[in-house]
């Protein structure tokens, strides 16, 4: 049975007419195909007929053809379609009694909402066959069903092709706004100035990769910024920790912001003022908008549900994951790195959608170590995959040579954020402190600060 006659037999939503008239606009005039395409697809008719008959028109427009009745009628015959989809009787009928082509977008309308009624109960049903056979987790369903939902409504909420006099006029103060830099969308600060100079801060859509080897303090810098922009901008941020528990991330973040020796706190050896500190602290981070996700084993599904129902009851700022490397993916990969590659992708694609900056703590490779002398990183040294350098439009690694020089008194606490690509900006290396007792960055002192303006190599 084809998919059409299903469409029938089960009595799902569809209007035969609508299609029909769609179609029969095409063949009075083809100029008009293009403004239907740009809307619907094949697969959006109910009827096994017009799908064909869609089709065959996408062929002849693609060709350069003209789009009437005899060139129709004939590509239907090139193909063995035209008796199955009611001979040329039919074909001729299509634009006969057609009302006003005024009307072409209000038909194209009516068949897009019908395919998506369909989408939506083909769907639906899916979700009780899997439900009724009780084979996957009710979470995995759940997350499947929200990612299957959201995919439908992003077809929904395709939009046209626009002009710049569109982005412009529809600009939020028109012209003048537009090109004024005081009224541009600014991004989130992070706290370290100098690299809010050199981004403007984490804007939306953006997916920033902070990578670095073991113990250089990637998740300390996450949380440092993090914290930042929940106290400091009072945006909702959302952490994942596929590594360490919520109260060991809490912990951190409370000692870090209270300036308090955080081995203290976990010995149990605190004096007055230090309880008082952190009893503040502990008050104004019960306010903050701050959640905390410590699922070990969460993959970029759940974490995609999970940001969308956060944003859509509080709003979103910002998201950080750490690490990369501990996530799983959906589905069978051959390797690792293509695995990792659908990761960072999958998380890029997130970071636009819901239109917040995310923040990706990653994993280097051993290069460094191997190298003779300078162990400082490169973007070659991005473990298992060379697709999240292409998909992040921030790299920015940490790196403090005390950790291979611990005997050096000099180096110690001094650390560099290294740029190492940047989609929209320059590149270049920020110096940083490192309060080893608090797991806290902050601004280098003035005689530090100078950043390297040359492009990072």
């Amino acid at each position: 049975m084809q998919p059409g006659d299903i469409t029938l037999v089960k009595g799902l939503p569809s209007n035969l007419d609508a299609e029909r008239f769609v179609l029969g606009s095409i063949l009075l005039d083809d100029s008009a195909f293009i403004a239907v395409a740009g809307m619907l697809s094949a697969a959006d008719f109910s009827l096994e007929t017009h799908r064909r008959i869609f089709g065959r028109m996408t062929d002849l427009n693609a060709r350069g053809e003209k789009i009437d009745r005899v060139t129709l009628a004939n590509e239907l015959m090139k193909h063995g379609q035209l008796e199955s989809c009611g001979g040329l009787t039919y074909v001729v009928s299509l634009d006969e009694g057609l009302p006003q082509l005024s009307n072409l977008d209000s038909y194209v309308r009516i068949v897009r909402d019908k395919s998506i009624l369909r989408r939506i109960i083909l769907t639906s049903q899916k979700l009780i066959e899997r439900c009724t056979m009780g084979e996957d987790e009710p979470d995995e369903i759940l997350a499947s069903a929200e990612e299957e939902l959201l995919k439908l409504g992003e077809a929904r909420a395709r939009e046209a092709l626009i002009s710049p006099r569109q982005i412009i006029d529809e600009y939020d103060g028109g012209l003048n706004a537009f090109l004024d830099p005081s009224k541009r969308i600014q991004g989130l600060s992070t706290g370290f100035t100098k690299f809010d100079e050199k981004t403007g801060g984490l804007h939306p859509g953006e997916l920033i990769i902070l990578a670095g080897r073991p113990a250089m303090g990637k998740t300390a810098l996450a949380l440092n910024i993090a914290t930042h922009i929940a106290l400091k901008n009072g945006k909702t941020v959302a952490i994942f920790s596929l590594e360490m528990s919520s109260e060991s991330l809490l912990t951190r973040m409370l000692c870090a912001s209270a300036r308090v020796d955080s081995q203290k706190f976990r010995a149990g050896y605190l004096n007055q003022d230090e309880r008082r500190l952190l009893a503040a602290k502990a008050q104004e981070f019960t306010q903050a908008p701050i959640y905390i996700d410590d699922t070990a084993n969460t993959n970029l599904m759940d974490i995609h549900a999970k940001l969308r129902r956060l944003n859509a009851e509080h709003g979103l700022g910002l998201a950080v994951v750490d690490y990369l490397q501990l996530m799983g993916g959906r589905g069978k990969f051959e390797n690792r790195v293509q695995e990792v590659s659908a990761l960072s992708r999958g998380l890029k694609l997130m970071s636009k959608e819901l239109r917040i900056p995310i923040l990706v703590v990653s994993q280097l490779s051993r290069a460094p170590e191997t190298r003779q002398g300078d162990h400082r990183p490169q973007l070659s040294d991005l473990r298992e995959s060379g697709s999240i350098e292409q998909d992040a439009d921030i790299v920015a690694f940490i790196f403090r040579e005390e950790v291979y020089k611990p005997d050096r008194a000099d180096l110690r606490g001094l650390a560099d954020l290294m740029i190492a690509k940047q989609r929209n900006g320059p590149t270049g290396i920020i110096k940083l402190v490192f309060l080893h007792a608090l797991t806290k960055f902050e601004n280098a002192a003035a005689d530090l600060e100078e950043s390297e303006e040359a492009p990072f190599e």
